[in-house]
């Protein structure tokens, strides 16, 4: 089973819950995949992305890929270059990677998957047509490491797409994975909503709001369904009711504060200012740039006021105004700050993101904006994708800086092994040149004897077999004979006579062996192959090695200029791209800041009404105490 991470879409402004999968370890038979993975897996996708597409491009080139140890899991490799490009938000070029091979000629569970992911792409691009038609190419065997997954995903979709009976059915068969629970039946209680059978709705809300685990994304999902209950309960004006929900929302969770806030307001629609003054006052004393806090501190002096207790409501809205003055002049501060660019510099900063919690910890930078009015706003999807727009050209801009400095090494290299070679090459062309002669010589020698073998073949010649021994008695006899030759003693017949014999012998031997020398002659013309062979073999590595020396410094001058050239311009982009990408993203942190700023404002407004009015009713009181002694 795939693991899952919580995407609790928008927080509480969606009805649907989210999950999606990452790809599990693979174990890499190809090493240059494994090192795809190792980078991946530290979330450095550039890197993983780049050198993948170079083995799949390398790959690809082969004369005979099976040989390629990446054919055992090419599907997989493809698969995983538009994993990674979806996880560096390339959802165009990640969606083209994985349609490449839904349209191949593969199994059906390899089709199963791509269609699995492609459609999960589709999803996060918010385009739920592509996706319902991609899910629904889905038929036959699913890989079982991905059958829940694709399932919650098919949920997913028919919700967005309002096949919500569809959502219905695959989600009511969720109910045992484990691997979703409580996502399966809080989807399933919207869907029951949204296709209107509100009370079977409200009845799986209420499920997801009780269940138990240790999970901290599946207790994110309880508080989010008891929360989303409670708003409703509130709205169809059943305050007894949605407090039973509120309060089962934890007291530490990331919707306690809103749960509390809520709390107190279903006390005051029933009538109980001192029931409410209890959670109000534990929110008050949080974190005073939130929402839901700040709008307690106008409601616990509200809530004393209604208990007649003026003299106290007087004190809180006067210690109201204090914190809302103060809160207002770090607004200001923070916008004069954002516009200055020290936001954006405190974002890009290495050793803060180091941090899991580098948001909160940019408030305690200096000349840094108070960036808890912004945690709702960064927490958004769109400030997500605007700042890691921001982020990648701020790496983008860092690697060209280096690869710049690449390319002066690698020019320094390619020197360097030019003034090595070009003091050695003219020695070893000289010796090349020996070689070659004497190669060709030998050739030539190998081809006579061959040509030679072939005609005798056809037309004998046995005294081309004699061998070297015979070849000298041949000539000591010829010489005897003509030494002999003109002598008429009985003796020197005698001698012309035995050489005569001997002669004979020696042509007898050589003409009745013929057969049997011409196949030993064969037999070393093919033995004389190998040697040639081995001849050969060295020639062949001594010009590949010669030419690898020469192409190691030869032919680079124009290709590391056009890099240059090409790094130059993608700088200057990057560069501009950052100022635009910066801009946007300051002008989202100062817009969310004015809007905090006009909210305390209207507080404030709120609280120096009610402050004056407790006031007056304090001063009212004492004058009728007063009277009444």
């Amino acid at each position: 089973m795939m693991r899952r991470y919580i995407c609790l879409f928008g927080l509480c402004f969606s009805s649907i819950a989210f999950a999606a999968d990452i790809s599990p370890r693979a174990d890499a038979k190809d090493l240059y995949l494994g090192e795809a993975f190792f980078y991946a897996f530290q979330g450095e996708y550039v890197d993983a992305i780049t050198r993948l597409d170079t083995e799949l491009g390398q790959f690809n080139r082969l004369d005979d890929p099976n040989l390629d140890p990446l054919h055992f899991q090419i599907n997989f490799a493809n698969f995983s270059v538009g994993d990674f490009e979806l996880s560096y938000r390339m959802h165009q070029r990640a969606g083209r990677a994985i349609k490449s091979v839904l349209e191949g000629n593969v199994a059906p569970s390899v089709r199963n998957e791509a269609a699995y992911r492609l459609a999960r792409i589709y999803v996060q691009k918010d385009d739920a047509r592509s996706a319902l038609s991609t899910i629904e190419k889905i038929s036959g065997k699913i890989p079982g490491n991905i059958r829940d997954d694709e399932q919650f995903l098919r949920a997913q979709i028919y919700i967005l797409t309002g096949k919500f009976d569809d959502a219905i059915k695959i989600l009511q068969g969720l109910q045992g994975a484990k691997e979703y629970a409580g996502f399966s039946t809080y989807n399933l209680g919207i869907a029951l909503i949204q296709s209107g059978q509100e009370l079977k709705g409200f009845a799986e809300l209420d499920k997801a709001g009780q269940i138990s685990s240790d999970d901290e994304g599946t207790l994110a999902i309880r508080d989010k369904a008891n929360l989303l209950m409670g708003n409703r309960l509130i709205a169809a004006s059943q305050p007894a009711l949605a407090k039973q929900y509120l309060d089962r929302v934890r007291l530490n969770g990331p919707f306690s504060n809103k749960a509390l806030l809520g709390s107190g307001w279903t006390d005051v629609s029933l009538g109980k200012f001192d029931r409410a003054l209890v959670p109000w006052t534990l929110l008050s004393k949080r974190n005073v740039t939130d929402k839901a806090v700040q709008e307690s501190m106008l409601g616990v002096p509200y809530a004393y006021a209604q208990l007649g207790l003026h003299g106290r409501a007087a004190l809180l809205y006067g210690s109201a105004l204090e914190n809302f003055a103060s809160e207002l002049a770090k607004l200001d501060a923070s916008i004069k700050s954002i516009r200055e660019g020290h936001f954006l510099k405190a974002l890009v900063s290495d050793e803060l993101k180091q941090d899991k919690d580098w948001v909160v910890k940019l408030r305690e930078l200096p000349e840094s904006p108070e960036t808890y009015y912004l945690l709702e706003l960064m927490a958004s999807n769109d400030f997500q994708e605007s700042l890691q727009n921001y982020f990648d050209l701020e790496d983008l801009r860092k690697r060209l800086e280096s690869w710049d400095g690449y390319l002066d090494a690698y020019e320094s290299i390619i020197k360097s092994r030019h003034d090595y070679y070009e003091a050695i090459l003219p020695a070893l062309d000289k010796q090349f040149r020996a070689l070659d002669s004497q190669m060709r010589l030998r050739l030539e020698q190998r081809q006579a004897l061959d040509d030679r073998l072939k005609i005798m073949l056809v037309s004998p010649r046995p005294d081309f077999l004699e061998t070297a021994d015979e070849r000298v008695m041949r000539e000591k006899l010829h010489n005897l004979a003509e030494k002999h030759k003109n002598d008429a003693s009985a003796a020197a017949n005698d001698i012309r006579r035995r050489i005569k014999r001997l002669e004979g012998v020696l042509h007898w031997q050589i003409y009745t062996t013929y057969n049997k020398r011409l196949t030993d002659a064969y037999k070393h013309l093919h033995q004389l192959d190998a040697d040639v062979a081995k001849l050969r073999t060295i020639y062949r590595s001594f010009v590949r090695s010669r030419q690898a020396a020469t192409q190691s410094y030869k032919g680079y001058d124009d290709h590391i200029r056009q890099l240059r050239n090409r790094v130059r311009d993608s700088r200057e982009k990057v560069v501009t791209l950052m100022a635009r990408q910066g801009n946007m993203l300051d002008m989202m942190a100062i817009n969310e800041l004015d809007q905090r700023r006009k909210r305390l404002e209207e507080f404030q407004v709120q609280a120096r009404f009610a402050l004056s009015e407790s006031y007056d009713r304090a001063s009212k009181k004492q004058l009728d105490e007063g009277d009444v002694k």
